[in-house]
């Protein structure tokens, strides 16, 4: 909590001029306006954070102040940046720079590259365990999935799976890891203790992104190609549903399901549907979809603010980031970033 309002010089480090000579007039008219209800109006928000975006033509990572989008830093990484990660402790961010074939490490207080990791050719995404011990790399041009020791900045296990891997997950409880493949259209269930690939599940054609609901019960896996996303039983690897998306204005071409994002009380799913433009706002009770929202081109990926009020997500053709009200359902914003932006993480 910050200290009492003592004098005007301390006013002054939390509020503009403007609002300090409303304060003052305030004041003169003896009117009292509690200390924590002025900070409340007026002070920086709750949640203070910051937007990363990966762009992968122009090789960097757009920082973005969470409260008002301004663009805080450019930051220049390794060749076609695309999936990211934030450390469980929240102080760094593990980058995939896909075509310099490794992981740099961007630390968030000083916003600079300060540890790289290896990896096997084409990271594309990754994943990491809750602890914050171990990532998990899809590596796309070997068909592996490669497993990282954070500490020790060394590769422990290369895991074979199917053609050109790049979804990856890992369950709640940290027993078991999804890798999806797009060639060979199927999510691989990895387990942890073993390393061994203990089932493969054939959903629709070039499945893109996975990701565990809260408890852990279900993986929802969304397919490009296809159009879809299937929802899998975690312990009998049974696929529950196929969500399926119905746009008659758009080419049923461009309907490309890949990032999806669950809401943590389980109300909404959101899906980017890619070349569409849209995200799709889906019932994980029912699995309908309630309504669809046009964002940029080529919706990628998206991110929650803290408090998930806010969605962000990373539209690769119109190099710009859409800002989602999430209890409204309406986007509010459009903010440029860099050229074709792929991921988005919200951190400290």
């Amino acid at each position: 909590m910050p200290p009492p309002l003592r004098n005007k010089s301390f006013f002054a480090s939390f509020f503009s001029k403007k609002e300090e000579s409303f304060f003052l007039e305030r004041k003169k008219q003896r009117t009292f306006i509690p200390a924590l209800l002025l900070l409340a109006l007026y002070a920086s928000p709750a949640f203070a954070f910051r937007i990363f975006v990966s762009n992968e033509k122009d090789n960097t990572i757009t920082v973005l102040d969470g409260a008002n989008f301004s663009i805080l830093k450019t930051v220049a990484v390794g060749a076609r940046p695309r999936g990211i990660v934030l450390s469980a402790d929240g102080k760094s961010l593990f980058i995939c720079t896909s075509d310099a074939d490794h992981i740099e490490v961007l630390d968030l207080a000083s916003l600079t590259v300060t540890r790289v990791l290896p990896s096997n050719p084409d990271p594309e995404f990754l994943a990491l365990s809750h602890d914050g011990k171990t990532l998990y790399v899809a590596n796309e041009d070997n068909s592996q999935v490669s497993v990282l020791d954070v500490a020790e900045g060394r590769i422990v296990s290369e895991i074979p799976v199917g053609v050109e891997p790049e979804g990856m997950a890992v369950r709640p409880d940290d027993k078991i890891v999804v890798c999806t493949s797009e060639t060979t259209s199927m999510v691989h269930f990895i387990d942890v203790a073993t390393h061994n690939v203990v089932a493969s599940v054939l959903v629709g054609t070039r499945p893109r992104f996975a990701v565990f609901t809260k408890d852990g019960s279900q993986v929802w896996v969304s397919s490009e190609v296809a159009g879809t996303v299937a929802v899998i039983d975690v312990a009998t690897h049974a696929i529950l549903h196929t969500i399926k998306f119905d746009l008659p204005e758009v080419p049923v071409a461009a309907i490309q399901a890949v990032g999806i994002n669950l809401t943590a009380d389980g109300r909404y799913a959101f899906i980017d549907l890619g070349p569409a433009n849209r995200v799709a706002v889906v019932d994980p009770k029912t699995f309908e979809v309630q309504k669809y929202l046009l964002v940029g081109q080529r919706v990628w990926h998206n991110a929650f603010s803290p408090d998930e009020k806010f969605l962000y997500t990373a539209n690769g053709l119109s190099n710009d980031m859409s800002v989602i009200d999430v209890h409204a359902l309406e986007v509010t914003q459009s903010v440029p970033v860099g050229q074709s932006p792929w991921g988005v993480v919200v951190a400290p």
